[in-house]
Order: C-alpha cells, then sequence, then structure tokens
C-alpha cells in the first residue's frame, strides 16, 4: 500500500528521491506503530493519529518542520487512497499542521564567498573541478542536485546560459555571469577530459568518472571551507542563500531572484528580505554613533 502510493504521487507530482525516501519512512514508522495497537493504516482514525502525533512529540521529540512533512504525506497517502476507494475515511481532514517559526537561512558574507572560491587549487584536475563547481553553485544559486546533475548539453557558454530542471520537472534558464563561464571553459578544455573515464556527457565528474553524488560534493565544500578557514557549518545551500541574499542586498528585484532560484511561490524568496533587513539592522548597531 505504502509502495503503490509513493509509485503513485512520483508520477503525479514528480517529487524528488529525498522526499519520496522521507515519506516512506515516516510511512513505514507510522505502520509499525498502528501495528502494535493494533490497527492497520486503512482503519486509523483520528484520535489514533492525534496519539500517535504525540508519541511522535513525547518520544521522538519531532521537530514542529518534521510533523508538517508527515502531516502533509498523510494527507497525500489517504487522498489518494479515497480516490481509489480502498478507505472510506480521512483521519487527517481536522488536523492542522503545527506552527512552524521562519528560521533566516545560513549564508556566507561575501568575503567568506570570495575566500571559499579561492581555496582549489586551479592547477589540479581534482582543484579545478570543485572550483568551477563553487563558481557555477553561487553564480547561479542552485541546488545540488541540480549542479551535479548538469549535462553538455544543459550549458551554452556562447549564450551564457545553463538550463536546469528542478523541482517538479520545471526547467529554468540562468544566466552563468562572465566569470563564471570563463572557469567552466577553462575547465571543459583542461580539466574534464582527465577526469573522464569512458563516454559521458556529465559535466562534472567525479574521480570514478561518473556523475557526482550530493554526498560527494557536500564533503568537497566542507573539505574547502575548512582549508579556507571558514567557521560556519557550510553545505551546498550555503551558497545558493548567499547566491539570493548578496542578490538582495545589491538591490535586486525580488521576483527576479524567485525565478533565479526557481521558486513556485513568491512566500518562499521573501525570507531573504528579512535576511537583508538583519544585516542592515546589524551593520547600523555597528557603526552608527547612536545606535
Amino acid at each position: 500500500m505504502i509502495e503503490l502510493f509513493l509509485d503513485a504521487i512520483w508520477v503525479e507530482k514528480g517529487l524528488s528521491d529525498s522526499t519520496l525516501s522521507s515519506y516512506g519512512r515516516d510511512l513505514n514508522l507510522f505502520a509499525r506503530w498502528c501495528a502494535l495497537q493494533p490497527v492497520t493504516l486503512k482503519a486509523v482514525d483520528e484520535i489514533q493519529l492525534r496519539d500517535y502525533l504525540a508519541f511522535r512529540l513525547e518520544r521522538q521529540k519531532s521537530s514542529a518542520r518534521s510533523t508538517a512533512r508527515f502531516l502533509s504525506c498523510c494527507r497525500g497517502f489517504y487522498a489518494y487512497w479515497l480516490r481509489e476507494g480502498a478507505v472510506n475515511h480521512d483521519p487527517v481532514a481536522l488536523i492542522e499542521n503545527p506552527k512552524q517559526g521562519r528560521p533566516l537561512p545560513k549564508s556566507l558574507t561575501e568575503a567568506d564567498v570570495e575566500a571559499l572560491l579561492s581555496a582549489p587549487d586551479v592547477e589540479d584536475a581534482i582543484g579545478l573541478r570543485d572550483r568551477t563547481m563553487l563558481e557555477v553553485l553561487y553564480a547561479c544559486g542552485l541546488r545540488v542536485s541540480e549542479l551535479v546533475g548538469l549535462h553538455l548539453g544543459d550549458v551554452n557558454l556562447r549564450q551564457g546560459v545553463v538550463r536546469v530542471t528542478g523541482k517538479g520537472g520545471k526547467e529554468r534558464l540562468i544566466p552563468l555571469g562572465d566569470e563564471a563561464a570563463q572557469w567552466l571553459l577553462r575547465y571543459v578544455k583542461q580539466s574534464r577530459p582527465q577526469l573522464l573515464k569512458s563516454a559521458s556527457d556529465v559535466v562534472f565528474p567525479s574521480l570514478r568518472g561518473k556523475q557526482m553524488t550530493r554526498q560527494t560534493f557536500w564533503h568537497r565544500i566542507k573539505h574547502w571551507s575548512q582549508v579556507a578557514g571558514i567557521n560556519k557549518d557550510l553545505s551546498p545551500h550555503t551558497l545558493r542563500h548567499a547566491f539570493a541574499t548578496h542578490l538582495i542586498n545589491h538591490g535586486a528585484d525580488l521576483r527576479v531572484v524567485q525565478l533565479l532560484l526557481g521558486h513556485s511561490d513568491l512566500s518562499t524568496t521573501q525570507i531573504y528580505t528579512h535576511v537583508a533587513i538583519e544585516r542592515m539592522k546589524s551593520l547600523h548597531g555597528e557603526h552608527h554613533p547612536r545606535a
């Protein structure tokens, strides 16, 4: 029942592998809890679901964010099986999502970004590849899955753009900028042929000559942050946040940033205006004589 649902929403909504994995894990844990009651996923009612939410909170210390994800998963699960006629009620219908705070995304200063970009040894094939990946990531604000999934046909150096396929299979064109385009041209000519072990159109191959995983690049960026002396918890998404924050700081229109990031909802992008405001407050407090 769970697997059939996951297959169906993958086709219907084009959810990412990580989201599907999270949904599957949430539903399987819920199913195990139900079996101890005993009740089946088909028969569980609102009271039992609320009991499970309390269990998640007390025993598993679940956050509001993970609870909201679980409820979103359940809504899709029971809505799907109602349509299919496999269940006759929706236990989630009257349950509201927990209120979530909106923590400001962690970002980097422009000086931090410069230090990070300069960390790799570009005379080395791996170093040049990593420098180019960092440049493209920061220049375009890509998700890490979009970066490692780039193929040669997605890059148009003549026009200076990359085509990426984001969440839900939506495509968007993003300007590279002169700096990233120059690094990409140098990398494709010098390093990429050394890294390939067989014919492939992947832009950034791993040491094995295949498409790099998200986890591998996460380790690469952690390594270069240590080399650069950046004492912050860094991930590839941090550079995406820096891309958006720095654009807003320099006066970019919010809707343009929304398009570049591939956000379907402007409210998702608006968090970066709060980051910019907090930055201005910090600078005011640091430098104004009457702050």
